[in-house]
């Protein structure tokens, strides 16, 4: 079982070669990276790529590790009893399913579970997960029984940097830090999502993207997925090369930035830039 990259997401030598050591090793997989540097995306494609279900749990600020494992609805249970109603006589109908239940019980192939930003939730969640994770089964008390994985699912756990991550969880796992890409790799996968657009547009639009990356004090420099918004807008608004490449200090802000730019902080940076080079000008 191995992972090569798909033809639909560029995965560099250090990702492919992460992935594999952690489907080797049997331990979850962490990514971090810039948010909109294929993190999540990564677990579609290396479940596409290798024919394996996907599980999702995409984490909250108020998720918490024992609804991964199963909720039991007592309230609902009580009020169905007041009611004379049938199923409370069969406690499982009252017993949520979680999603490492589903992965780990799932029938089929080996699934790939994704435990999506981590980091959004409270400090002890990741260490509320260490037995599950590392023995992949756990003990459902009202049943009385032991859920145990019956294939070991391929782990992958995104964040964003927004919390540390307790030593005792990041022990467990193989960790790879996704780099932004540069500008070669940048233009494979912008070859992959847009095969037929004008050169020179892309070779015009980095130099702005990367430029603006560069821009000190910004506050949230723009990433792969907004350069590619900004692309698809370009197109649709069938802006031409020039107009990226123009050096009138009036135009610093580039057209439709508002893919680029997501605060009124960094916007007001560049107008503060565009009117100093105006002065400068004067």
């Amino acid at each position: 079982m191995k992972f090569t990259g798909t033809d639909n997401y560029v995965a560099s030598d250090d990702l492919r070669i992460a992935v594999n050591a952690a489907i080797a090793l049997q331990r979850p997989l962490l990514i971090k990276g810039e948010p909109g540097t294929g993190k999540t995306v990564l677990a579609h494609e290396v479940s596409k790529a290798l024919g394996a279900p996907l599980i999702e749990w995409h984490i909250k600020s108020t998720t918490k590790a024992q609804q991964g494992l199963y909720e039991y609805d007592a309230v609902t249970r009580l009020r169905d009893s007041q009611l004379g109603d049938e199923r409370v006589k069969d406690i499982r109908n009252y017993i949520k399913r979680g999603k490492l239940w589903e992965a780990f019980t799932g029938t089929g192939s080996r699934p790939v579970l994704l435990i999506d930003e981590i980091d959004k939730a409270d400090i002890e969640f990741p260490n509320d997960l260490l037995q599950e994770l590392d023995r992949m089964e756990f003990f459902v008390y009202e049943l009385q029984e032991t859920i145990k994985a019956q294939h070991r699912p391929i782990v992958m756990i995104t964040s964003n940097n927004e919390k540390e991550l307790p030593d005792a969880f990041l022990r467990r796992c193989f960790f790879h830090y996704i780099r932004f890409p540069d500008r070669e790799t940048m233009q494979e996968i912008i070859n992959v999502h847009y095969p037929d657009i004008q050169r020179n547009l892309v070779r015009e639009a980095m130099t702005v993207f990367y430029d603006i990356r560069d821009v000190p004090g910004l506050k949230k420099k723009p990433s792969t997925s907004e350069l590619l918004d900004w692309l698809k807008l370009l197109m649709v608004e069938d802006i031409p090369p020039d107009a990226l490449r123009s050096k009138d200090s009036a135009k610093l802000i580039p057209p439709l930035h508002g893919a680029l730019l997501k605060n009124e902080q960094d916007v007001h940076l560049f107008e503060r830039l565009a009117f100093m080079a105006r002065r400068e000008k004067t």
